[in-house]
Parts: C-alpha cells; sequence; structure tokens
C-alpha cells in the first residue's frame, strides 16, 4: 500500500525535493488493470477480451473472402458492395460496444478508509463517560426504497454499508452499483454504468451471427440456381460456407439465448444476480416500475458519472488516513463469526478450529508489532511458536480471546484491544509453566 511521505522530504526537511504523489490507479487497491494511465479500467482476466474480438473477427474475415467477395458481383446495381460494407460496418460497431462495457467503470464505490460510525455504542453511562467496550456495527440495516423495506449489508472488505442492489465482486474486489454479474468474455463487471452497452453488444453480436448465417445460405443458393445443383452439392462447392453457417448457427444459440433472458430481466428490472437469488419469487420487486418505464430507464437515462478519478493524484491526507485506518480498532460484524469473506471466495476458518502453525505466527507478528508500536514495552513472543506450546484454551478458542464481546484498554491515552492483552497473558502464562517444568526436572 502506498505510505505518503513526511512533509518537507523523507527525512522532513523543508529544503529537501517534493515527492510527486501517484495517481489513484497507481495505488488501487482492486484486481482491476489499468490501461492508458488509468484512462481505461478492465478486470483482472483482460485477456479474454482478445479471445472475445477474435471470435468476432475471425468469422468476419473469412466471410468477407470467401463468402462476401463472391456476392458483390451477384447483384444489380453495385448492391453486391453493400454486402461488404455492412458486415465490416457492423463488426466496427460491435467491438466499439465491446471496448465500453469492458473499459469503463462499471460502477465502483470508493472504498473507504475506516469504517463508518456506528448509530450506537454500547458501554455509555448516564455521566457521558465511555466504558471499555469496543464499537460494534451491525451486520445489516434496513433502507426504504419505494416504500418498501429493502436489506443493506455491510462490506469489510470496503468498509461500508452497500447501497441497494450492490454486491462486492470476488474476481475484481470491487463494491458495484447495481451489480449484475462479472462477463468473463468482456473481462469485466457488469453494473450500472455499463449494463446498456453490454446488452447492446450481446445485441449486436446476434444480429451479426444472424447477418452471416443468413448471407451463407444467399451464396449456398446461387451456386444451386446457377450450376443447377442440389443442395448437397453447392454446398460441398463452398466449405467456407458450410464452417460459417454451423459457426453462426452455435454462436447465436449462445448470444440469442442471453439477448432473451436479458431482455426480460430489463422487463422485470432485475439484475443476473437478483435472478439467480430468486429475490423478487416470493415478495414485491421495489424497482420494477412498469415495462415501458424499466426500459426507459436502461436505455434513455444519463449515465451517471463515475465516483472514482483514477487519474487524479493521491493527497498526502488521503494517504495518512489510509495508513492510519490499518491500527485502528473496531469491531467488524464477521467477529466472532467465520474468518473469512464467502462472497471472496476464501474458505471460512472457525474461530473454534486449530490454526496451523502459520496462521499463529501470523497473528503473533501482527499482535507484536501492535504491541510495539502502541506501547513500546511489550515485544512478541518468540518466533519459534507452534500449536503445542500454546495453551489448550487457547488453540481450542474457549478462552476470551475469541469473544464477541471484546474491551478497549486504554494504556497511555492509546487504544488496545484487551483479547490482544488477554493472549499476552495466556503466552507468559505458558512460559512460565514451562520454565518451572524444565526447572524441577533439573532438580
Amino acid at each position: 500500500m502506498y505510505v505518503p511521505p513526511l512533509p518537507g522530504g523523507a527525512g522532513g526537511r523543508d529544503d529537501a525535493p517534493a515527492v510527486e504523489q501517484p495517481r489513484v490507479y497507481q495505488v488501487w487497491r482492486g484486481s482491476n488493470e489499468f490501461f492508458l494511465q488509468g484512462r481505461f479500467i478492465f478486470g483482472p482476466d483482460v485477456r479474454s477480451v482478445f479471445l472475445t474480438m477474435f471470435l468476432i473477427i475471425a468469422p468476419v474475415v473469412a466471410f468477407c473472402v470467401f463468402v462476401g467477395r463472391h456476392l458483390m458481383n451477384d447483384f444489380p446495381d453495385s448492391w453486391g458492395i453493400s454486402v461488404m460494407v455492412v458486415v465490416v460496418v457492423f463488426t466496427v460497431y460491435d467491438l466499439t460496444l465491446l471496448l465500453c462495457t469492458s473499459g469503463r467503470d462499471p460502477g465502483i464505490i470508493p472504498r473507504n478508509t475506516h469504517p463508518p460510525e456506528p448509530e450506537s455504542i454500547d458501554g455509555i453511562n448516564d455521566s457521558g463517560s465511555q466504558t471499555p467496550q469496543q464499537f460494534r456495527l451491525p451486520r445489516t440495516k434496513e433502507v426504504i426504497v419505494n416504500g418498501i423495506s429493502v436489506r443493506v449489508k455491510y462490506c469489510d472488505t470496503c468498509m461500508l454499508y452497500r447501497p441497494p442492489r450492490c454486491s462486492h465482486c470476488s474476481i475484481c474486489n470491487n463494491c458495484v452499483e447495481r451489480f449484475d454479474h462479472h462477463c468473463p468474455w468482456v473481462g469485466q463487471c457488469i453494473g450500472l454504468r455499463n449494463y446498456r452497452f453490454f446488452y447492446m453488444f450481446v445485441f449486436s453480436t446476434t444480429l451479426l451471427c444472424l447477418y452471416v448465417f443468413g448471407f451463407c445460405w444467399v451464396y449456398v443458393i446461387k451456386i444451386r440456381d446457377a450450376e443447377h445443383l442440389s443442395i448437397w452439392k453447392a454446398l460441398a462447392k463452398t466449405p467456407a460456407s458450410i464452417v460459417l453457417i454451423i459457426y453462426c448457427f452455435l454462436c447465436v444459440w449462445f448470444v440469442g439465448g442471453l439477448s432473451v433472458f436479458h431482455l426480460y430481466l430489463m422487463s422485470t428490472n432485475q439484475t443476473t444476480y437478483e435472478n439467480f437469488r430468486y429475490r423478487y419469487d416470493r415478495r414485491d420487486n421495489p424497482y420494477n416500475r412498469g415495462i415501458l418505464n424499466n426500459f426507459l430507464e436502461i436505455f434513455c437515462t444519463a449515465i451517471p458519472p463515475s465516483k472514482n478519478n483514477f487519474r487524479a493524484r493521491v493527497t498526502v491526507e488521503q494517504g495518512l488516513q489510509q495508513t492510519r485506518s490499518q491500527s485502528r480498532g473496531f469491531m467488524s460484524p464477521n467477529m466472532g463469526k467465520p474468518i473469512g469473506d464467502l462472497e471472496m471466495g476464501r474458505k471460512p476458518v472457525p474461530w473454534g478450529e486449530p490454526r496451523t502453525a502459520a496462521d499463529i505466527r501470523d497473528l503473533e507478528a501482527g499482535l507484536g508489532g501492535m504491541f510495539e508500536e502502541k506501547e513500546g514495552r511489550i515485544a512478541h513472543a518468540s518466533p519459534d511458536l507452534s500449536r503445542d506450546e500454546l495453551p489448550v484454551e487457547f488453540v481450542e478458542g474457549r478462552t476470551g480471546i475469541h469473544s464477541r464481546q471484546s474491551s478497549w484498554v486504554r494504556t497511555g491515552g492509546e487504544e488496545i484491544d484487551a483479547m490482544a492483552v488477554q493472549w499476552a497473558a495466556e503466552r507468559a502464562k505458558a512460559t512460565a509453566g514451562g520454565n518451572s517444568v524444565a526447572q524441577n526436572g533439573t532438580h
């Protein structure tokens, strides 16, 4: 992560040369790929875009070389040239829609540098002083959308409550507004700002397949009529037409079926994510405004501007906030629950299950670093920490270290999580017990 330099240079001197701040896309914490200095943003699977382009361009080139070139002289008044012109222009239009879909911000919500303030804090007594209770954020909240209550979830990764219809993409590692799905063929999330272009791309690809499919049959029929052959012998005269007919027939089932499916989703104002979870089978859809208004919302409303300026410079204040947010303590809604974000695709590990030695070393190093930074007196334990050396209560997760009601301890004006202090006490007790056993064995 980017750490801002000290004011006045690395050593804090005013005469030191100023360090140029990086741009937002250079320190972006998602999994996206950027091109042309942040002007285009793609998903991490951007290479699939080139495969999609090849699957579009290759059959069009084959059509122009083996079919369209022969049809140019078969139509009167130079109408044959229009066959070639239309397919080329339509292909360029289709590729432009592909770029507009995959190369733009789909509606990413910027991450917070620190968790939101909780609506209520446990431990506020009558005198207004705070008892040592840790902040707790509710896992979900209820909001009203068009008179219907909608539940929104808290995102641990982005440290925000997701707006309605927003979801966290496990591939791009971003929260996306009106999240529909992550399309591997375009290498990008499909959301609020690119869904229109996505549907236009899929529908135009369907029309392009039908166009090539139809004129291949036109060419076969002209061969049959000119040489007075059967349809099968006419097909044998143009093997390229056979390949293109089969290819377009298979593709039109895929892109055509996708076009019809999204036509249904738009008519009911649903997203693919919502439809697969059957969210509106037993209750009203708060976003359904009628078929006409639903289509107008998709195609005739202005696309909202991006909430991210990827080419902007990262300010020193923003960098300091990101640095401080790592050491700021608060209780996640998932505290005491299985570790891992299910939407991020990681396997959850319950608190009660024993950790591996590597996991325990990571915990030891993190707690030790926090102690050294905040207290300056408590050092982390031995690097040879292993499961066998730990107290049984710690390994089984029965002590207060995994309690959902952890508390704060104020020491020297700084806040240290009490569960970390308790862990240190357990470790010291185990070490003392081991030393006493060793001394008794010596005597």
